[in-house]
């Protein structure tokens, strides 16, 4: 749009006709900017885990080491599982034994039938059979339960990463006592990892709709991609939480720097605010005539929010100190 450059009688909105004022008028769309927003941030694992034993067993073998890289699986710790070995051998004896109750008592019932349809035998003797044979079978079934049990609590005695990860610290040592519940190394989640930012009240908005984010540290800039943005405000900072994933390699846990992005909205710069009446806002021209447009987010000296503008606008640029 061409720039305006008016010497003419100014009359304002207000009524009041003032001497011959030269002023410059410029659409908004030439003289927008859209300035770079920044909040704090810090790369984050959503499971920092301390992966504990889950049998009473001794440590016979720790392999992490602090900033050691673990693929999922991999082994973190071997506690002594003889007794646990036992248990299961003893559990397999059990259940040979039931079957083989199971079997002599199959063997008993198939004799009493036929006695019976020959009537050689009363049928209450069928019955007292036929429950014994019930009976062999629950115990093959509860004796495979503990036998699958003892060799779940011997898959125990190797305790293995639960994800993609990074040994944070050792928190037992080989020889040490395990005890259910004890931890023994704690773990960062390497699969998992997120941006987490505080967001001022103002910048909520123009966070959902930017479109480039990135993450800038020392370590370099990393494209990021929005996630969410908490509802709930800090009650001390009044700052929303906001979640934000790497769209490519990310950067390690615990890295701290800036979520960077560029408004999606026009702000008009800081050198065509003025203030009037103890109030920011701009001159916008229509025709031969002026109005003052006030800017409530408006702040002194940093460039302001377009607000309801449109980009078509006519915003004077100079000459607007002599505007009243």
């Amino acid at each position: 749009m061409q720039t305006l450059r008016i010497l003419i009688p100014a009359f304002l909105s207000l009524g009041m006709v003032l001497p011959a004022l030269a002023w410059e008028a410029k659409p908004l769309s030439e003289i927008a900017v859209y300035p770079t927003r920044s909040a704090q941030a810090q790369v984050v694992s959503l499971n920092e885990s301390q992966v504990a034993a889950e049998i009473s067993a001794p440590i016979l073998r720790l392999p992490p080491e602090p900033g050691q890289i673990l693929s999922k699986g991999a082994v973190l710790a071997e506690l002594d599982c003889r007794d646990y070995m036992l248990a299961t051998e003893s559990a397999q004896a059990s259940l040979a034994a039931a079957e083989a109750q199971v079997r002599l008592a199959e063997q008993q019932h198939r004799r009493a039938s036929q006695l019976a349809r020959e009537k050689f035998i009363s049928g209450e003797l069928l019955d007292t059979r036929a429950t014994e044979l019930d009976a062999a079978r629950a115990s093959v079934a509860v004796n495979r339960a503990v036998l699958k049990t003892s060799k779940r609590q011997e898959d125990k005695c190797v305790v293995r990463a639960p994800f993609p990860a990074v040994v944070v610290e050792r928190l037992a040592q080989v020889g040490e006592m395990a005890v259910p519940g004890t931890p023994l190394v704690r773990l960062l989640d390497r699969s998992r990892i997120q941006v987490r930012a505080e967001v001022q009240e103002g910048d909520v908005a123009g966070l959902f709709q930017a479109r480039h984010i990135t993450f800038v540290s020392p370590s370099g800039n990393h494209p990021l991609r929005l996630l969410r943005i908490s509802p709930a405000q800090a009650r001390a900072t009044r700052l929303s939480e906001a979640r934000l994933a790497f769209q490519s390699r990310s950067a390690a846990p615990g890295t701290s720097g800036q979520v960077r992005w560029t408004s999606p909205q026009p702000y008009l710069p800081a050198n065509v605010v003025v203030r009037r009446d103890g109030r920011l806002g701009v001159f916008v021209a229509d025709g031969n005539t002026i109005r003052f447009v006030a800017l409530p987010e408006a702040q002194e000296g940093r460039p302001a929010p377009a607000g309801g503008l449109g980009k078509a606008a006519a915003i004077v640029v100079n000459g607007a100190g002599e505007l009243r």
